[in-house]
């Protein structure tokens, strides 16, 4: 989470993480622009270096030694990041139409979303073959190509579909890391053949004859099949067909052609040349939209040159000044891209070949050199600088929007009281943007000028209600409305109460009125994608304005009473049932810290994301005797209030209990929740706290969780049925944690080690 005091003036949305828009970053964390808000838009968290890419499937390099962190990144530039997939850009309106979430507003946009293999045209390819790009998706699946080796018998064949550098690398990579895994599980290396296709009559045809001869040469002596002039025509799950008419027994295919472009960008309006791909003039803006800019793989270049990541890390300088440039009123300055370039091209072994012009050299001491070279390169975003305290700029220095400033010039003092609520209008606009949703059992709620809704309790019905509110603790405001409203809706779950209404309580950042209004618009967007769904209507609620957002929900529900779950039914011999895993607590203040891995917080959300409703509903199918949610306490602490008020005591199992990952290697850090010495007090009710409390787990006990899942008593006859219907309807980390017996005077905790 980024906290600065400095309105927002301008705001740059990049789209996409690519290795140009990770040097952007890094350089305006360096340097930061005052009023330029950055949001970043990234289907991935974690963004693979190319360059080191064939080795990591080769079995040289780890995940993280290769892939470069976005969400460490963006919070080291101090930018928002939103995980979602880019669907367009409305250039009319300025805004970037991304998959789950409402229109970003912009006034600057960059764009470096790279390029996939491109299979247009060729029969069985998209359902039959493994295209190297998206890379996240390609190594998901070449982790399940080489787990499926295990079980496979007799010969295996692989074919690589691309005669490029890129093909070559993969076919001798896959080469050496399938063998290496025949084995290790004992099998004969000889059972796999690799083939590779090309449609040319050479490989490498972008590199010079010398190079071309050394690839030629290392395939022979690797016993790799090269098919020359084979232009692929059809692919099926156990063949490869080519125009020639040859058919090719195949196990796996992999894709490695050339890249094709989305198809987004020429809908959006964008200037495209005739194969997709952004056009970039010299100062990497798309011609005929000033505010775009276009870097990597997506863009077609005013000076043509291959896809190829050594040019997107070169363009991040020059994309990072100009778009300083634009927000400041600056010159910009011209992309020159490098006639030649040193490419190291790897055998698969600690081998490689040097490219660069009519140059080549071979050996092991050139992978060496590149192994140096890609280790320094990612150095770079590993070991990132610690920033000194932010010292608020002038805030009109340096913008070059008139009109921007002097709005600005109305912060300088602001009210208190009422004087202090969002303005009217942009109240209104908020309103009349969000959907309306209706009960009968709300008379009167916010489609209505009244002052205050009104609500009635059908017979039979009881009403719940509960209050939850809190600071940001991400920067995407839509996903913070929505685990906001997880969160409060999670009080009536626990109780078996459906959700009725919502007054909704909102605190906005100071700003101007358009970034006010946007920012309203998404948080309560967020809030709606949950309650809509629970049947909740929004009936009212309060705005401000304040020095940081937050959020909260009074949430009303109803239940029969004679049904509603208490914390005090606990009853002897029951499972106790978790519904979700923890550790939201020490990785959000891992993430304050910058020590948190991306997928740790992106894992964390969805986790947070995940309702409680279905839950509640198959504890109540089967007999849930007790039941509360897990927030602020931790597991230990609302345990404890479950075992007092039913005066019986638990057996917890702690290594039973399902973690979040990364929330091991936080607490391993000794980074924990603010929270938790507050919460360290309840060890009292643990028995034989001296013996038990070097257990790993034993501080995630009191970790405080943000919209936890549920933990509820369930009749032992009941609780393995319970368990594997949970995990059916997506909480993959339901587990039984531990069992209720009888109070026996001392404290009533035991934790089974």
């Amino acid at each position: 989470m980024n906290t600065t005091n400095t309105p927002v003036v301008k705001d740059l949305v990049l789209v996409g993480g690519g290795h140009a828009h990770v040097g952007v970053l890094y350089m305006l964390a360096m340097k930061p622009v005052p009023g330029l808000r950055i949001t970043l838009i990234a289907r991935d968290i974690h963004t693979p270096y190319s360059g080191m890419l064939p080795g990591l499937i080769a079995g040289h390099y780890t995940y993280d030694q290769t892939h470069i962190d976005l969400g460490r990144m963006a919070r080291f530039a101090g930018a928002r990041i939103y995980h979602a997939e880019v669907e367009g850009i409305d250039l009319e309106n300025k805004q970037v139409i991304a998959s789950g979430r409402p229109p970003v507003s912009y006034d600057l946009i960059s764009i470096n979303t790279g390029s996939r293999p491109s299979t247009l045209n060729v029969k069985g390819a998209d359902e039959f073959a493994l295209a190297v790009k998206p890379i996240d998706i390609f190594l998901e699946k070449w982790g399940s190509l080489l787990q499926g080796l295990e079980n496979h018998q007799g010969d295996y064949h692989l074919a690589i579909v691309g005669g490029g550098a890129g093909g070559v690398e993969m076919a001798l990579c896959t080469q050496y890391k399938i063998q290496d895994v025949l084995k290790q599980q004992g099998k004969d290396p000889k059972k796999l053949t690799v083939s590779l296709f090309s449609r040319e009559d050479e490989l490498m045809t972008a590199h010079n004859k010398s190079v071309r001869r050394r690839f030629a040469r290392v395939m022979q002596e690797r016993g790799i099949r090269v098919y020359l002039n084979a232009d692929v025509t059809e692919v099926d799950k156990d063949f490869i067909k080519t125009a020639q008419g040859e058919a090719v027994k195949t196990n796996d295919v992999i894709w490695v052609t050339t890249a094709g472009a989305p198809q987004w960008p020429k809908a959006s309006g964008l200037t495209v040349d005739e194969h997709g791909f952004i056009k970039a003039n010299e100062y990497l803006t798309n011609p005929g939209n000033p505010d775009v800019f276009v870097a990597g793989d997506v863009a077609s270049l005013y000076d043509p040159r291959p896809k190829s990541g050594v040019f997107a890390v070169r363009q991040g300088p020059v994309l990072a000044h100009n778009i300083r440039a634009k927000a400041t009123g600056n010159a910009f300055g011209k992309y020159k891209p490098q006639k030649d370039f040193l490419g190291l091209i790897s055998t698969g072994d600690k081998y490689a070949v040097a490219s660069r012009g009519s140059y080549a050299a071979e050996g092991a001491w050139l992978w060496t050199i590149k192994d140096w070279i890609d280790r320094r390169f990612m150095q770079r975003f590993d070991e990132l600088p610690d920033m000194p305290e932010e010292e608020l700029p002038q805030l009109a220095k340096g913008i070059a929007d008139q009109e921007a400033i002097k709005e600005l010039s109305t912060f300088a003092m602001r009210c208190g009281g009422c004087g202090a609520k969002v303005g009217s209008s942009v109240l209104d606009r908020v309103m009349q943007r969000l959907p309306v949703t209706r009960r009968d059992d709300v008379i009167i709620g916010r489609d209505a000028a009244d002052d205050s809704a009104m609500l009635t309790v059908p017979a039979g019905k009881a009403m719940v209600q509960s209050v939850d509110f809190f600071r940001a603790f991400i920067d995407d405001n839509y996903t913070f409305g929505a685990i906001a409203a997880n969160h409060a809706l999670g009080d009536l779950y626990a109780m078996g109460a459906e959700p009725q209404s919502v007054l909704a309580m909102a605190v906005v950042p100071y700003g101007r009125e358009n970034v006010v209004e946007e920012a309203l618009y998404e948080l309560l967007s967020g809030a709606l994608s949950v309650l809509e769904p629970a049947g909740a209507v929004l009936a009212g609620g309060h705005s401000g304005e304040g020095a940081e957002l937050a959020f909260g929900l009074t949430v009303n529900g109803l239940v029969d009473p004679d049904r509603a779950w208490r914390k005090g039914g606990m009853q002897p011999g029951d499972k106790l049932i978790i519904t979700k895993a923890i550790g939201t607590g020490t990785i959000l203040a891992a993430d304050m810290r910058h020590k948190a891995k991306g997928r740790w917080v992106s894992g964390a959300i969805q986790n947070m994301l995940l309702s409680n409703q279905r839950a509640a509903e198959i504890l109540r199918v089967h007999a849930a005797t007790a039941c509360t949610d897990i927030t602020g306490f931790g597991v230990l602490g609302h345990l404890v209030e479950m075992t007092k008020a039913s005066d019986k005591n638990a057996e917890l199992e702690p290594s039973a209990i399902p973690l979040l990952d990364g929330a091991m290697q936080t607490v391993a850090m000794g980074i924990l929740s603010s929270l938790q010495p507050a919460n360290l007090r309840l060890r009292r009710a643990i028995q034989d706290l001296e013996s038990v409390s070097s257990c790993p787990q034993y501080p995630l006990l009191f970790d405080p969780q943000t919209a936890g899942g549920l933990l509820a008593s369930v009749p032992a006859d009941q609780a393995a049925d319970c368990v594997e219907q949970l995990k059916a309807q997506g909480y993959r980390d339901a587990a039984i944690i531990g069992e209720v017996y009888p109070s026996e005077g001392e404290a009533p905790i035991k934790l089974r080690l």
